[in-house]
């Protein structure tokens, strides 16, 4: 096989691969209802003028499957995790003791678990979109290549078997999160 063919296939490859990534971590971030501490990853908060995520000013941890805590490293900042937490919109409302941060996590009603389905279903047909993109980009510059037909019609299978592997990967993680978000 000519070795620009095979770095076209290669780069797809990497490509889908990245998608998948991104899906991961977009699924990561949809909530299941058992607390995390990943629910408060995209928490910023003001550390003496500068805006800080929340895992470098505090220790973050759950207690049980609905409670979370944030442990600040310096008590002064307190209010500060408080006002980020409440910025982030994220739904919860933080408590303090005096000394750390508590969150409840409410439970999930149907209804939220189906919003959250639907929300991981988007973001894999995002994915899903993606690899298909891959897909015509890797073809169109294959098809600029001079390169046999024969060789062409391979290199475009492979591509279309490396869719369709990424593609179901894309469905498996998605079967994944919704049995996780649907389970009371």
């Amino acid at each position: 096989m000519n070795e620009d063919v095979k770095f076209v296939i290669e780069s797809t490859k990497e490509l889908m691969q990245g998608s998948i990534e991104h899906l991961e971590h977009e699924l990561t971030n949809i909530r299941a209802g058992k607390a995390s501490p990943i629910m408060l990853k995209s928490v910023m908060v003001d550390y003496y003028g500068a805006s800080t995520p929340l895992s470098q000013v505090a220790n973050v941890n759950t207690l049980d499957a609905h409670t979370i805590t944030v442990q600040p490293w310096e008590k002064s900042l307190i209010h500060e995790i408080e006002k980020g937490i409440m910025a982030a919109n994220l739904g919860f409302n933080p408590m303090n003791n005096g000394e750390s941060v508590i969150i409840n996590v409410p439970i999930l009603t149907e209804e939220r678990r189906r919003e959250l389905a639907k929300q991981a279903k988007a973001a894999t047909e995002d994915a899903k979109v993606s690899i298909r993109n891959d897909r015509k980009e890797s073809n169109s510059e294959l098809k600029k290549m001079e390169i046999s037909e024969d060789l062409l019609k391979n290199a475009e299978i492979d591509i279309q078997e490396l869719t369709q592997k990424y593609s179901k990967i894309a469905d498996e993680y998605y079967a994944i999160k919704e049995k996780e978000i649907m389970k009371v």
